[in-house]
């Protein structure tokens, strides 16, 4: 049996902020726990604990003592300090009118005390409760009430600081992106050789398997800039990636070399037939013209392409097979792909 549970006028954003705490951390962590176990030795209680109450759940961010699951929002007292955005004492639950028929208080561990203060964030939504239960009844003095109030401001804190992190974290992770990307293609740049590429390769032969590198060079694209100019140059790069894109797979790896040069690093290929098939397929894409500029010009491909670990067991020796397979490619008429091995 649950209770009647009252929102509060600004459960709408409260929700979004509950929401972004939630992103933060899914799950309880040590420093709320910790905190949790300090407040049930200061109150003597057999459990503490910080909890966030969602739009139907109440989510345990930390807790000591008793190791209590999870439950629905219409269980949960803490939905009334959510409410309230206030301190909520409850000396006697038996004696309470609603909360006396909950099953905590009726079966197992049989509660009888509750105190819980207000959880805030920086824009003093209350996301949840600090609690303390007893399996007897008693009151809290003054003293011991401005304690649990300072026990919730330090939960607070704590939980702002995981969502500060978290948000630190993603905007380290965008610039470390934005600092290995091609403005030009959207591709990976040579930055992402170390950062990205070696460790693929790595853990693709740790894991026994094969790990395929290509290496694409657009013929005729220095006389597109020569006539049109840069800009037009531009132009067709980007298609170029569109149609790169187009051909491969999620999990690969495109980046740029440099100019009118890219490398697709393929993480573990059937075999080098498979390799072959994508080599076969980029090539195919580029005997299409493009159309720049009211124009129409021509830039094909020529590829070289190996097969790691029969190629080599780290990047430098793998390129090194690559880019004779693609010079081997270019003397052989251009317009063409050349995997080493096959």
């Amino acid at each position: 049996m649950g209770q009647v549970v009252r929102l509060p006028a600004n459960e709408a954003e409260r929700l979004l902020a509950v929401r972004a705490l939630n992103a933060a951390s899914r799950s309880p962590t040590p420093e709320l726990a910790a905190l949790a176990e300090l407040a049930r030795g200061v109150f003597g209680t057999p459990f503490a604990a910080i909890n966030i109450i969602d739009e139907d759940w109440q989510r345990i961010a930390g807790q000591a003592g008793m190791q209590l699951a999870e439950c629905s929002r219409d269980l949960s007292i803490c939905t009334r300090v959510v409410y309230a955005n206030d301190l909520v004492i409850v000396p006697d639950l038996q004696r309470h009118p609603e909360l006396s028929r909950m099953p905590y208080v009726e079966g197992h561990p049989h509660f009888r005390f509750y105190a819980g203060a207000p959880i805030e964030t920086d824009d003093s939504l209350a996301v949840g409760a600090f609690c303390i239960l007893d399996t007897r009844p008693r009151d809290l003095s003054e003293v011991e009430i401005d304690s649990l109030r300072r026990f919730a401001l330090v939960a607070s804190a704590l939980l702002r600081l995981q969502k500060a992190n978290m948000i630190m974290g993603l905007a380290e992770t965008s610039l470390r992106v934005a600092a290995m990307t091609d403005p030009l293609t959207g591709f990976y740049n040579r930055s992402a050789l170390a950062a990205l590429v070696d460790g693929e390769l790595d853990r693709s032969l740790a894991a026994g398997q094969t790990f395929g590198a290509l290496y694409l060079d657009m013929d005729g694209f220095k006389g597109i800039n020569d006539r049109l100019g840069h800009h037009a140059g531009d132009e067709v790069l980007r298609e170029a990636a569109n149609r790169i894109r187009a051909v491969v797979r999620a999990g690969d790896i495109a980046v740029r070399m440099g100019g009118d040069e890219f490398a697709l690093f393929v993480p573990n290929p059937p075999n080098a037939a498979a390799l072959s098939s994508v080599a076969d397929r980029l090539v195919a894409a580029f005997r299409q013209p493009f159309e720049v500029e009211g124009q129409t010009v021509s830039a094909r491909l020529s590829i070289g392409g190996a097969l790691a670990p029969q190629a080599g067991t780290n990047r430098i020796d793998l390129l090194k097979v690559v880019d004779t397979a693609l010079y081997q490619a270019k003397a052989a008429g251009r317009d063409r792909y050349l995997i080493a091995g096959i």
